[in-house]
């Protein structure tokens, strides 16, 4: 088999980057591990930020996110006694958008079937090789078992932490930083419909919790719990007294309803950023490159602004033979995603607790300086409504 550009990972980043490319004129073959409906059914992020709608709209993908997405304007911070509301639309005229993964997942990938694009599920044995020269390939075993080799001009990593891809990369100069943070999230999704009209962040002495949501009958909710945490130690029964101790906190009157639990799992929570994020002719983009805390909700926007930074920078190099904006890809992407994880450590900080009392007490007094400064919080706007697509800090 033969292709311009072998994307490895049909998450929303691989799917994203096959539509640019061929926008701009470029094939590509796009192979999977998983099979196509377990990627559409996985849930992740929720969030997603101005500039990544904008660029939906520019191509046209984003019909369903209008019809069933929920556009807010902004999100609550909380502490016991208190809770703000940080209007983005008054602050900086931005807002974010509230459409699942699993959705936008299915929508990109419903526009490369109607596009024709080629893709493998339910590939094995993947692995990136001769990348150091002009002639990459992917060779992998299809789900008959038979063994197949992708020839191309270009690999691109899609494929997440645990995928080849970020291993493929690795030299002898590669850095790798990473930070395991001393807490973990306990998720739920919860049959019920959301008790609140945006996301609340709560700061509270037992824990961090959010209320987040993922329609208008399905709730998504977290709790700050210690790293080893056993899912099978919390009974449905004890995490929504959990939940209900530290959201209700924040103001009098306000009731969190429960419902039946549908899912729940533990999330560790830590930082990883990878430089450079190209070995060769092999490229990465998203979570194959970097991994952030989710507080911040920049995943899968990470990713969404890898992949249109370098579905251009490829079709220059592969059609004009221009390696220019391909060579400047990893430092400019870098970028934006350590100003990204420099936000989400920040949030992560500010709002979830440890032993340390003399913090608890720096926290809260952030969070009143958030309260009453119209400049902290349009920087805190800005953020997490979203950087552009192509920002740098040059």
């Amino acid at each position: 088999m033969r292709t311009q550009v072998a994307i490895v990972g049909a998450g929303p980043a691989g799917l994203l980057l096959s539509e640019l490319l061929q926008r701009h004129g470029v094939e590509s073959i796009v192979v999977e591990s998983r099979t196509r409906e377990h990627v559409e059914a996985r849930v992740r992020a929720g969030i997603l930020e101005h500039s990544s709608v904008e660029l939906l709209t520019e191509i046209g993908l984003d019909q369903n996110l209008r019809a069933h997405g929920q556009r807010h304007h902004g999100i609550y911070l909380q502490w016991p006694g208190s809770r703000i509301h940080l209007d983005f639309q008054q602050l900086i005229g931005r807002s974010v958008w509230l459409y699942g993964q699993t959705e936008l997942t299915t929508d990109l990938g419903r526009a490369r079937d109607a596009a024709g694009q080629q893709i493998i599920y339910q590939v094995s044995d993947t692995s990136v090789v001769d990348h150091h020269s002009d002639h990459p390939a992917v060779i992998l075993t299809d789900a008959d078992g038979t063994p197949r080799r992708i020839d191309a001009e270009v690999v691109v990593g899609c494929d997440g932490s645990f995928g080849p891809c970020r291993d493929a990369a690795t030299d002898p100069t590669t850095r790798r930083y990473q930070r395991l943070l001393p807490y973990s999230w306990l998720g739920v999704l919860a049959q019920v419909a959301p008790s609140t009209d945006e996301l609340i962040y709560s700061w509270h002495p037992r824990g961090f919790a959010l209320h987040s949501m993922r329609s208008a009958a399905v709730s998504r909710l977290y709790l700050q719990v210690p790293n080893q945490t056993k899912i099978e130690d919390w009974s449905d029964d004890r995490i929504w007294s959990e939940l209900a101790t530290r959201l209700e906190a924040g103001e009098p009157g306000w009731t969190l309803h429960d419902g039946p639990i549908l899912e729940k799992s533990v999330l560790p929570m830590h930082s990883f950023v990878m430089e450079p994020l190209r070995s060769g002719r092999l490229f990465l983009a998203g979570d194959a490159g970097h991994i952030v805390p989710p507080t911040g909700a920049k995943g899968l926007n990470l990713a969404i602004a890898d992949v249109a930074r370098l579905a251009p920078a490829l079709a220059t190099m592969i059609i004009n033979d221009d390696h220019v904006a391909a060579d400047a890809y990893s430092d400019q992407a870098l970028q934006r995603v350590w100003r990204c994880t420099e936000f989400s450590v920040r949030m992560t900080q500010m709002l979830h607790i440890d032993d340390d009392r003399f913090r608890g007490r720096l926290q809260q007094a952030q969070l009143r300086w958030l309260a009453s400064s119209t400049t902290a919080a349009r920087e805190l706007a800005q953020n997490y409504a979203g950087l552009p697509i192509g920002f740098t800090d040059d």
